[in-house]
C-alpha cells in the first residue's frame, strides 16, 4: 500500500485510508486482505501494524492501526469505553430529512440459506447512532452518520431498518449497485492522555463523485 493512503503516522498510530474492496480480515478464500499490505506499512519499525478496530470489506476510509502492542492496548480500551469520535458519510436509497438520533439495539441472526445478518432487536446489544442529512438529489440522500457505539453493520441497519433507506450498494440490507456500497469512514479522532489526540481525514473517494457536501 503506497504511502499516499497513510492519513496519520506517528511513533504508536497509523491511520489508513483503507480503499473499498480490501477486507481487514484474511477471507477463507485466501484472497487479498490488509495482510499482504502490513509490511509495506511498516515505515522502519520491526513489526507489522495491527488492526485495532474493523471496517466492512466495502466501506473505505480511516483505519486505526497500532504500531506497538501497548499502543493498541490503549486504542482497543478507547474503542471499548466509546470515547472514539467516529463521522462516516453515506448515500442512502431514498430522501431522508432532518437529522436525529438512532437507539436500536442490534442482534446477529443467521440461517443456512442466507447466511448472517444484524437486526433490530430490543434484547440486543445497545446501539445509538447520530445522523443529520447533508444534501438530497435524484430520490437519494447524502447523510452524515456520527455512531455512538461500534456495533458490526451499526451503520448500515440503522440507516436501512432506523431511517427506512438502505446505503445505496448494500448487498445485504438493500441492494447492489454498480457504484459499490456508498459508505465511507470519513474522520477519526482518538483521544490521548498527554500527547495530542491521533486525528484523520480520509477524503470522499471517486465513487462519490458530484455527492460532495
Amino acid at each position: 500500500m503506497h504511502g499516499d493512503h497513510v492519513l496519520f503516522i506517528d511513533g504508536e498510530a497509523l491511520v489508513i485510508d483503507k480503499p473499498a474492496g480490501l477486507p481487514v480480515d484474511k477471507p477463507r478464500d485466501g484472497s487479498l486482505s490488509l495482510e499482504n499490505h502490513l509490511e509495506s506499512l511498516k515505515f522502519g519499525f520491526r513489526r507489522w501494524p495491527t488492526a485495532v478496530h474493523r471496517l466492512d470489506r466495502d466501506t473505505s476510509g480511516c483505519l486505526l492501526l497500532a504500531r506497538n502492542p501497548k499502543a493498541g492496548a490503549r486504542f482497543q480500551q478507547a474503542f471499548e469505553a466509546g470515547t472514539v469520535e467516529k463521522r462516516y458519510i453515506a448515500v442512502l436509497e431514498g430522501v431522508v430529512e432532518g437529522d436525529g438520533l438512532i437507539d436500536l439495539p442490534l442482534a446477529k441472526v443467521s440461517s443456512a440459506e442466507a447466511g448472517w445478518r444484524m437486526v433490530g432487536d430490543p434484547g440486543g446489544k445497545a446501539s445509538r447512532t447520530k445522523w443529520r442529512v447533508l444534501a438530497t438529489r435524484d430520490g437519494r440522500s447524502l447523510v452524515e452518520f456520527r455512531p455512538e457505539t461500534g456495533r458490526t453493520h451499526q451503520i448500515r441497519v440503522h440507516a436501512a431498518t432506523g431511517l427506512g433507506a438502505a446505503v445505496v450498494g448494500d448487498p445485504v440490507y438493500g441492494r447492489s449497485d454498480r457504484l459499490g456500497m456508498m459508505l465511507h469512514a470519513a474522520e477519526l479522532t482518538v483521544q490521548r492522555p498527554g500527547k495530542d489526540p491521533i486525528h484523520a481525514v480520509a477524503p470522499l473517494p471517486e465513487r462519490f463523485a458530484g455527492w460532495e457536501p
